[in-house]
């Protein structure tokens, strides 16, 4: 069962596909080469090539309206000569006995019988035809018995040879007479509602066929548009037998059989084919399709040429064996690549072939009753075939959210499973018609419960990312973009890995203008979009290109393209906005530091030269220090560690030696970096703390403070022999949650322990330390 490579029904989708060549993997994204061809989006620059698809995508659509109006019309011409068939100008309906009463009727000879049981149609030689004549007919290719299949197609004969002498004889019961009916042309309004809708059905599939066609022509697409085909016949004669008083002439009555048969197996040896090729081509392909089409089409020739008794149940064992058939080829397809396509396949082939299990039970165990075996071969066909159709219409729309197709199929689906199981149920248990209907359709209610979430988990996914994750990682990737500055090509990945978890993913240097699904769902491509403040050069180009999501378990979706570009975008959002944030800080703390140096820093100076004391003196002449140490630190973007690691050894070496406590400094690093105004002020401010620690609460007499960078992280440790024990103890109040507000807004941990035999020692450590390139 094939569909557009795209996964899209529209021409214009395939232009996108035709005119543009491959893209080539430009990073390292991916372990697996993938095929590219026909994923790129429209919109890119024109080339010599789109030009010649763009002239290809006119003819295809020409080809589509020529096509279109074709099947238009030929419907149109089987509807007129269908209005003008002859028909009964009678209707009819069925006593509490299921005999047909006379109900009405134009004719003014017949109204006086209104009323009476019709016990048959008197045929020309004068045999007696049964009532059913006169009502919806049989699918004949759902006759379990062949004797029963024979006298019906004889039947029908009869009954079309009857109609075309302009009046119709019946049988009635009470009176004993025979009534003469005349016959009208039948009209479009005689045609029927059930009618109407089978041939809107047939012509919406023999479109969806021509378009998936036309959109890629390969041999997977051209399968599909034969099982199309074949479909769209077997419902239009299944809406003929939708329509009452309708026989089947005696030299068409054989080829009618015939052709329902060859639709079926044709329909059944396409999918067989198309499965081996599509989504990828399996080894011994061409095997597999030749076994295939050889017994499909012999048995075909056998049908046609001969008599072949048990007809029904080698139909159906042929219908099954190519289901079957079908399950193993997607199972080992599968097995050499886990596409998500394949998964979504095998699980609609398994319903579709239990379904079609079910109604072959039910019907072969309903035999010994006529009545359920009349409705097995009447409405419970006209259910699976149009099932079977609507499945088969949902595989090119699978990866594009079709919903309203979605639940057409599935309802269809369980209509064939509660028509089974009323049959299971009247023929087996022998329940009554109220219990059965009941019980059978409580039943389809809960499975359709049931499949609807299962086949949303397919599509959609059983794991989605829940909007608190999403956010949290679209939170932590636009902070990594903003402060790590140069191409964000690989944070975009990680962001597409989060939320889709694909089993491939790789780079292209070919851009487009929004996310697109591609490949039947199994690949999307995502553009990279423009990161607001990064130079001309570190802009990331190209685009992202996910295959099978979820590692392989459900299909891309429309919905997941549409939620990619919203991702994207806030995104980008997010990103300037920390960015206009982060610039309004440094302007805010420049002009606080500007505000402590012109007004703070004047009084204190002013203070320094009026001190009654050289003590004072020297006490605000270094509170005037530590303020230019602090506007310097304001004022500046960044800070070289090793500058800073000097004045912070100055300023700890000023407050010891009034503490009269000595210092044992450290610091040693691989390379020097610059720290961050946010780096800078928090590792001062913990260091102060600490310090201040030290002296007011530990008594101490020395302190040791050593540092080291080392391949960008960074260590600190703070310890002296002071008074203090068990910090688990302590209570953290501003200063020690200060501390570790600090450390946590860097990403480091901090932690205190005993030192032996006393003091306290406080290490910190910070992963990633400096400004990223």
């Amino acid at each position: 069962m094939s569909a557009a490579r795209d996964a899209g029904m529209t021409p214009a989708s395939a232009l996108a596909s035709d005119s543009t060549a491959a893209p080539e993997a430009t990073s390292g994204f991916a372990n697996t080469a993938i095929d590219s061809t026909g994923l790129m989006p429209s919109g890119l620059e024109p080339t010599p090539r789109g030009v010649a698809a763009g002239r290809w995508l006119g003819w295809r659509r020409r080809a589509l309206v020529v096509l279109a109006l074709l099947g238009c019309v030929g419907l149109f011409a089987l509807l007129r000569a269908l209005s003008a068939t002859p028909f009964v100008d009678a209707a009819w309906r069925t006593n509490a006995k299921g005999q047909l009463v006379l109900a009405s009727s134009g004719d003014p000879d017949v109204q006086k019988f209104i009323g009476e049981t019709v016990l048959g149609v008197v045929s020309p030689d004068g045999r007696l035809l049964p009532t059913e004549v006169l009502l919806a007919r049989r699918s004949p290719r759902w006759v379990l018995d062949d004797a029963e299949r024979r006298r019906q197609l004889a039947d029908g004969a009869a009954f079309a040879a009857v109609v075309q002498q302009g009046a119709v004889r019946l049988q009635l019961a009470e009176s004993g007479a025979t009534v003469e009916v005349r016959t009208v042309p039948r009209g479009y309004a005689g045609l029927g509602s059930m009618f109407w809708l089978m041939t809107a059905l047939a012509l919406v599939f023999y479109l969806i066929g021509a378009v998936v066609v036309l959109v890629q022509p390969d041999e997977r697409n051209l399968l599909y548009g034969v099982a199309a085909l074949a479909q769209t016949t077997h419902l239009l004669l299944i809406g003929l037998d939708t329509l009452s008083a309708f026989g089947v002439p005696a030299r068409w009555a054989h080829l009618d059989l015939w052709l329902r048969i060859a639709c079926d197996v044709v329909t059944s040896a396409a999918c067989v084919h198309a499965l081996s090729v599509h989504p990828r081509r399996l080894p011994f392909q061409g095997l597999i399709a030749v076994a295939a089409w050889a017994v499909g089409l012999g048995f075909i020739a056998t049908v046609g040429l001969n008599q072949i008794p048990r007809l029904w149940w080698w139909v159906q064992t042929m219908h099954l064996g190519y289901f079957a058939a079908g399950y193993v080829v997607l199972t080992w397809s599968y097995r050499l690549e886990p596409h998500p396509m394949v998964i979504v396949m095998r699980r609609l082939g398994l319903a579709v072939l239990a379904i079609l299990l079910l109604l072959t039970a039910a019907i072969a165990l309903s035999q010994p009753n006529p009545e359920v075996q009349q409705f097995a071969a009447g409405p419970g066909a006209l259910i699976w075939y149009v099932f079977q159709a609507s499945a088969l219409m949902l595989v090119p729309f699978l990866s594009r959210s079709q919903q309203v197709m979605r639940e057409f199929t599935l309802l269809a689906g369980i209509s064939a499973v509660a028509t089974s199981l009323d049959l299971l149920f009247v023929a087996v248990f022998a329940l009554g018609q109220f219990t059965s209907h009941t019980l059978a359709l409580f039943l389809a209610l809960g499975l359709y419960a049931g499949a609807r979430q299962w086949m949303l988990n397919l599509l959609m996914g059983s794991n989605m990312l829940t909007t608190e994750r999403m956010f949290e990682s679209l939170y932590r990737i636009a902070r990594e973009i903003e402060t790590a500055g140069g191409d964000s090509t690989e944070h975009f990945a990680r962001l597409m890995r989060e939320l889709f978890e694909p089993l491939e993913l790789s780079h292209t240097s070919r851009s487009a203008g929004g996310a697109r699904v591609v490949g039947d769902g199994s690949t999307m491509v995502v553009p990279l979009p423009r990161v607001p403040g990064v130079p001309e050069e570190n802009q990331p180009r190209g685009s992202l290109v996910l295959r099978f999501a979820r590692r392989g378990r459900r299909m891309f979706t429309r919905d997941d393209a549409r939620l990619t570009d919203r991702v994207l975008e806030q995104l980008v959002r997010a990103v300037a906005f920390d960015r206009a944030v982060e610039q309004g800080r440094n302007e805010e703390r420049a002009r606080i530091a500007q505000d402590l140096h012109d007004d703070i820093g004047a009084r204190l100076l002013t203070l320094m030269y009026k001190a009654q004391s050289p003590e004072m003196e020297d006490y605000v002449r270094h509170t005037l220090q530590d303020l230019k140490t602090l506007t310097r630190g304001l004022a500046a973007s960044s800070h070289l560690l090793s500058h800073a690691s000097a004045e912070w050894k100055a300023d700890i070496t000023q407050r010891l030696e009034a503490a009269h406590c000595e210092l044992d400094w450290s610091f040693d690093f691989d390379r020097d970096v610059n720290l961050t105004v946010v780096q800078w002020s928090a590792l001062t401010r913990m260091l102060r703390e600490l310090i201040n620690n030290v002296i007011v609460h530990a008594e101490a007499g020395c302190v040791d403070v050593s540092g080291r960078f080392e391949r960008g992280r960074f260590t600190l440790l703070v310890s002296d022999d002071g008074a203090g024990r068990k910090p688990e103890d302590w209570a953290h109040g501003l200063g020690l949650g200060g501390i570790r507000k600090r450390v946590k807004l860097l990403g480091g941990e901090v932690r205190w322990r005993e030192n032996s035999p006393r003091g306290v020692t406080c290490e910190i450590r910070v992963p990633e330390l400096g400004e990223r390139p």
